[in-house]
């Protein structure tokens, strides 16, 4: 399979203006990278998951914690979606964009309070933040390769009408 991206800006000699050329997405992601993707994802998600069941913490803690990984997954599903919805020339509204940032920020800021103030052993504390920020890289590429997969094949469906 010869899959290419071409992105390419031509200079009009007469006009001196930049003209884009259409942008040409065909790199459908390879089944191991889709896979890799959603390995992490559920990996991260268990081990995070795990711990916080484990941990000799109250209820409201496991809870505070567990809320801030369905956060923080949610705000970097929004970013990806925002981004590529640019990308593709969908509309997207400068206040969504800029409250998707926000939030995945504010989730990450927040994980990083809470650890610095729980009472936990810095390997515990290690532990939590790695395994929330593989999940929310995995949401983000599990995001990215279904986007990718399900555009070319719209491109595909439409170049065989």
């Amino acid at each position: 399979m010869n899959y290419q991206t071409t992105v390419s800006v031509e200079k009009d000699v007469k006009t001196s203006k930049s003209k884009k050329e259409t942008k040409v997405f065909d790199q459908k992601p390879t089944s191991a990278f889709v896979g890799a993707s959603w390995a992490a994802l559920f990996i991260g998600m268990l081990s995070y998951c795990i711990g916080l069941w484990n941990a000799n913490m109250m209820l409201n803690e496991k809870g505070y914690y567990f809320t801030i990984l369905l956060f923080g997954l949610f705000s970097v599903i929004s970013v990806q979606k925002a981004v590529r919805d640019k990308l593709e020339d969908i509309p997207v509204t400068p206040i969504y964009y800029s409250i998707s940032w926000f939030t995945t920020t504010a989730s990450i800021v927040l994980l990083i309070i809470g650890l610095w103030n729980a009472d936990l052993w810095l390997s515990e504390k290690g532990f939590y933040a790695m395994s929330f920020l593989l999940s929310l890289f995995a949401a983000i590429a599990v995001q990215k390769n279904t986007r990718d997969i399900q555009y070319i094949d719209r491109q595909l469906e439409e170049d065989n009408k």
